[in-house]
C-alpha cells in the first residue's frame, strides 16, 4: 500500500514555469484586446448622451413655446418652468447651446 502511494507521488507532474508564463502572456493579450474594445463603447455612449440631451432641450423648448407663446430666455428658465429636470452638464465633453433669437436649440459639440 505504501509502495503504491510512493509510486503515485513520484509519477505526479505539474505545470512547468514555461507553461505558466505562456498562459500569463495569453491572458495579458486577451486583457489588452478587451481594454481597447471597451474604449470604443464609452465614446459612442457620450455621443448618444449628447444627442439625447439635445433632443430633450428641443422638446422642452417647444413645450414652453406651446404653453407661453414665446420661447424661454435660457435653459434655466426651462428648469424653473418644470419642462426640464436640470440643465445638461458639460462634464461629458459636449456643450449644448440654447439659441433664443431664432427659437432653435443647437448642439455645438457632439
Amino acid at each position: 500500500m505504501f509502495q503504491r502511494i510512493r509510486d503515485a507521488k513520484n509519477d505526479e507532474s505539474g505545470f512547468t514555469l514555461i507553461e505558466l508564463l505562456i498562459v500569463i502572456i495569453i491572458l495579458g493579450v486577451l486583457a489588452g484586446i478587451v481594454v481597447f474594445a471597451v474604449g470604443g463603447i464609452t465614446d459612442r455612449g457620450t455621443a448618444s448622451a449628447c444627442k439625447a440631451d439635445k433632443k430633450n432641450v428641443e422638446i422642452a423648448s417647444e413645450a414652453f413655446f406651446a404653453k407661453n407663446n414665446a420661447y424661454a430666455a435660457s435653459m434655466p428658465a426651462l428648469v424653473t418652468a418644470n419642462f426640464l429636470r436640470e440643465v445638461p452638464t458639460t462634464t461629458n465633453g459636449y456643450v449644448i447651446s440654447y439659441v433664443t433669437a431664432t427659437g432653435a436649440v443647437t448642439a455645438d459639440i457632439c
